[in-house]
């Protein structure tokens, strides 16, 4: 309060500091997009904040495994979370099957009507069970004992080894599942009976369906008991995926736009062309970071894979706001206890965010200490030579490798841009995260200025704000240089405002660092010293 003297003395006036502090903005809020389970789901397109694995199975049911509907999504949270992880958002798209109204044709995700294996178009009966698999020769009939024109009732018939006669079988019903593995379709085994045998298996048991063997069928049916049967052809899971499903996510004004802040954007198991121009595109225009998940079956096998991996990096969309990771990892799946192939982009969501926490986010998420917790191993066809990742990180794939006492550990920190020379500032994935970590933070910091007089004090008062703010930094050794003065650049005078610019509202402020880089390439030389006595 200004001080209005009275009496000869001494007052004292409190004044406003001069300065705002600035406070950095989050690095690691990461955004999972992709199909998440059809039945236990709360909000379908949503951006729901989940903070811990639990929390995402309150409201999106957690780990599943179905042969219909992709699972990436739930897997990929469970491991961010695992491998420090700590804030995160996803959106949960409907999965898309073939299921439709009594009496109405079929039609599969590409909009072509579903057809029995005679070609003839399928229509939904009432209380029709979908079934995934089949074989031939051998017919099983499923009778549901729930009301299915309500929910559909899914069977997953697998076969996992085909030299053998055995079979995994998953029913499910809501949010009910019941799976029996290791199912025969003979009654005996020898002169014995075959307690494996599917009716024996299944049948009083089960609360969700019986099951009989059909001679005459050609492949496994379906019914409610009361109607007449289909023969259902073989669904996969890719069938599902439908680009489109992801475009409403990176509108304008979607749930996704709305949110404050994020970092970090993941698409599990995603790796379509337009799907991943959207996101990338998203990024850039939120300062955020996506990680880039490679094609399922990509191989760096032989030189033929090697080719198909450097195809796929021409094929790539371009963005300093996105890195690729290779390959595939492989876990033990906690739902069933088999071993299971996962994408890397969940673990490398969560390794991005342990870096950011025990290190900052100038360090590359890469190198000996980033060990990948719940791999036990990169898949075989992605298993790297020093060669080989010589041949595919200047390319920008950034390579997992399993090192014997080591573990397996992210081996790669350079962004889609790294073969573009026009890009090459650009080219370490910490560096594109330090610039996008400093432009949020001084955008979220510096709303204050907004409307104050455009001259002297408030330039002062900005560049001291911010030369607070990089000086924090260079104490954590965030930039090169041994100096302040060589470590960053704030300028906000006369010289970057002009008088022009004072009159149509505007103030220039340039910040400049001078960012670190990994050590990518240690080199050591050896020599000998000259005239040395031997020993």
């Amino acid at each position: 309060m200004p001080v209005t003297p009275t009496y000869p003395g001494i007052y004292i006036e409190e004044l406003p500091p001069a300065t705002h502090t600035i406070t950095g903005a989050a690095t690691s809020i990461t955004v999972f997009v992709g199909y998440t389970h059809p039945f236990k789901t709360k909000k379908f397109e949503q951006a729901e904040r989940v903070l811990s694995f639990a929390e995402y199975e309150q409201k999106f049911g957690g780990l599943y495994r179905s042969g219909l509907f992709d699972n990436d999504v739930a897997y990929a949270v469970y491991q961010f979370f695992l491998n420090d992880g700590a804030n995160a958002f996803v959106i949960g798209l409907r999965p898309k099957y073939p299921y439709a109204n009594k009496g109405e044709e079929l039609k599969d995700f590409s909009g072509k009507l579903v057809t029995d294996l005679s070609g003839e178009p399928l229509t939904k009966d009432a209380g029709s069970v979908l079934v995934e698999g089949g074989t031939s020769g051998v017919g099983v009939l499923f009778t549901s004992l729930e009301p299915v024109d309500l929910l559909p009732m899914i069977v997953t018939v697998k076969q996992p080894d085909l030299s053998e006669q055995t079979y995994d079988i998953t029913i499910t019903y809501g949010s009910r599942v019941e799976t029996y593995r290791g199912v025969t379709l003979t009654d005996k085994k020898g002169d014995q009976k075959d307690p494996n045998f599917i009716e024996t298996r299944i049948n009083d048991v089960s609360g969700l369906a019986k099951v009989s063997l059909n001679p005459g069928a050609t492949a496994y049916q379906l019914s409610d008991g009361k109607v007449s049967t289909s023969v259902w052809p073989t669904l996969e899971n890719e069938n599902m995926f439908a680009p489109g499903d992801f475009t409403p996510v990176f509108r304008e004004h979607s749930s996704l736009d709305k949110i404050d802040i994020f970092n970090l954007l993941v698409l599990p198991g995603i790796h379509d062309y337009g799907v991943l121009s959207q996101g990338l595109a998203f990024c850039e225009r939120k300062r955020a970071f996506m990680i880039v998940d490679p094609p399922a079956n990509a191989s760096a096998d032989g030189m033929d894979g090697l080719l198909e991996m450097e195809k796929l990096t021409v094929d790539m969309p371009k963005s300093p706001n996105g890195a690729l990771y290779f390959p595939y990892l492989e876990s033990q799946d906690p739902y069933t206890g088999d071993t299971i192939e996962l994408p890397p982009s969940g673990y490398v969501a969560g390794i991005y965010a342990r870096t950011d926490t025990n290190r900052g986010v100038w360090k590359a998420p890469a190198g000996l200490e980033t060990i990948v917790k719940n791999a036990t191993r990169v898949a075989d066809r992605g298993r790297m030579t020093d060669m080989r990742q010589g041949t595919l990180n200047p390319k920008g794939v950034n390579c997992l490798r399993t090192f014997p006492g080591k573990g397996t550990v992210v081996f790669g920190a350079r962004t889609l841009v790294t073969e573009n020379e026009a890009f090459k500032h650009w080219r370490y994935v910490p560096v594109r995260r330090m610039a996008l970590f400093i432009e949020q933070t001084l955008y979220d910091n510096l709303k204050w200025v907004v409307h104050e007089p455009n001259d002297k004090p408030l330039w002062v008062a900005i560049r001291t704000s911010i030369e607070s703010f990089m000086l924090s930094l260079f104490r954590q050794q965030a930039f090169q240089g041994s100096t302040p003065s060589q470590a960053f650049q704030v300028k906000c005078d006369d010289q970057t405002t002009t008088q022009q610019d004072i009159d149509n509202g505007i103030v220039n402020i340039i910040v400049a660092f001078a960012p670190l880089k990994p050590a990518e390439f240690v080199i050591i030389k050896i020599a000998q010293l000259a005239g040395q006595a031997q020993s």
